[in-house]
């Protein structure tokens, strides 16, 4: 029996949540949400709280290494999503963007290339902010992403 889809959430700074969780339960999944402080979830069976020491990556190491190819990992750390990658599960950024094995290498590049040039104050812009297209973008590719997965089942 192949083991069923499951979405990790990596809950810290997780803008998506509560659309995980509606999504989720549209489609009878379960959800770990992984953070090192408490955090408030719905009451659900199909809901695991996990808290975890802190400490720098104690959440994220703990999604890497369970994270496995019928897992949609919901993270926006990069270093977090290419190890999640490399094992195989499926990466999803809270504004809709997949994370795969084809754009990991571009990403972590352009992103060490920013950290530098703000570093070094050639630039000194951040992200955009949080907007309701990018939580319409997320709803659409986790879904299709859902949907994909379990068809190959």
């Amino acid at each position: 029996m192949t083991k069923p889809v499951r979405l990790l959430v990596d809950g810290d700074a997780c803008p998506v949540k509560d659309e995980v969780y509606r999504v989720a339960e549209r489609h009878g999944l379960h959800v770990v949400v992984v953070s090192n402080q408490w955090l408030r979830v719905p009451p659900s069976p199909m809901i695991e709280r996990i808290v975890v020491e802190q400490g720098p990556d104690v959440a994220d190491d703990w999604i890497a290494e369970r994270a496995d190819d019928r897992d949609i990992v919901i993270a926006s750390d990069i270093p977090l999503a290419a190890r999640c990658v490399a094992k195989g599960a499926h990466v999803l950024r809270p504004d809709g963007r997949l994370f795969d094995e084809r754009s990991i290498g571009e990403i972590k590049a352009m992103r060490d290339l920013m950290t530098t040039l703000r570093e070094t104050g050639t630039i000194t812009t951040r992200n955009s902010a949080f907007s309701r297209r990018d939580r319409s973008a997320f709803l659409s590719a986790l879904d299709t992403l859902i949907v994909r997965l379990k068809k190959r089942s």
